[in-house]
């Protein structure tokens, strides 16, 4: 896959997509956003691929916001278009049913801070900043950053955060639940692709029904949510990695799932 915008590689079972705008500190435009979209097209379709690692090229920015300059153009209609396309990526990448790991490196701030969010697990660098500061523009946030951010660190720090426009360091992004762990900036990439190659090893049904579960979820009343989740129990225990988990833990060895 060749793209304008975005790198790809491969180690394995793991794609690593890298967003390449380094002067305009990899902000998010049309282009980047539609080429997103087709590599995690393909990444669903591919069931060799296990895990994805998403970043940004250099160390100022994993992405730094969406395209200023697209921005200033939109009209009520196009403004609403151009907020959709965003928010069916995001979609895209948080029911994509493999583990998206956002490694931030430098600024994850407006449409950057939506898409890290959009991420099944979130690593941070000691020199990541993140933020929803649209408000300082005078709009708001159009990925649904209104809506992750709430569900991630609750109503009252999400509402300051928004309101306010601040940057957060990644200690504080940690300690209100918005990043899962802090790494030393040079270590980030090792620790992200470590976890990856992990994560790469589970069953694959069963991630995809994990993943399900909390997002679908996270959406219903918890009784609704209890029966969701024995009807995707219920698919699982009847697939081969299933048999294959079973037989692994009591011969004592280390299972080998194929995603059947």
């Amino acid at each position: 896959m060749t793209f304008e915008n975005i790198k790809v590689a491969r180690e394995n079972a793991i794609i690593i997509v890298t967003i390449n705008r380094p002067k305009a500190l990899n902000a998010l435009n049309r282009r980047t956003i539609s080429e997103l979209s087709q590599v995690m097209t393909e990444v669903a379709s591919d069931e060799s691929i296990r895990c994805v690692v998403l970043t940004g090229v250099g160390e100022k920015a994993f992405v730094a916001g969406a395209d200023i300059n697209e921005l200033a153009e939109q009209t009520p209609v196009s403004g609403s278009l151009h907020a959709q396309r965003g928010q069916a990526l995001l979609d895209r990448i948080e029911r994509l049913g493999k583990p998206v790991i956002a490694a931030i490196n430098g600024y994850a701030l407006g449409g950057g801070c939506e898409l890290a969010m959009a991420c099944t697990i979130r690593l941070a660098a000691d020199s990541a900043k993140l933020g929803q500061p649209e408000i300082n523009l005078g709009i708001i946030p159009g990925y649904a950053g209104s809506q992750r951010l709430p569900r991630l660190v609750g109503k009252g720090r999400a509402l300051e955060l928004l309101l306010t426009g601040a940057h957060i360091d990644a200690e504080e992004a940690y300690r209100i639940g918005l990043v899962n762990r802090v790494i030393p900036d040079a270590e980030l990439m090792t620790e992200a692709l470590a976890l990856a190659a992990v994560l790469a090893t589970k069953a694959p049904t069963a991630v995809r029904a994990i993943i399900a579960a909390v997002n679908d979820g996270l959406e219903m009343p918890l009784a609704q949510a209890a029966v969701h989740e024995a009807s995707l129990f219920g698919l699982v225990v009847s697939t081969e990695d299933m048999r294959e988990g079973t037989r692994a833990f009591l011969e004592k060895r280390k299972p080998v799932f194929k995603g059947a």
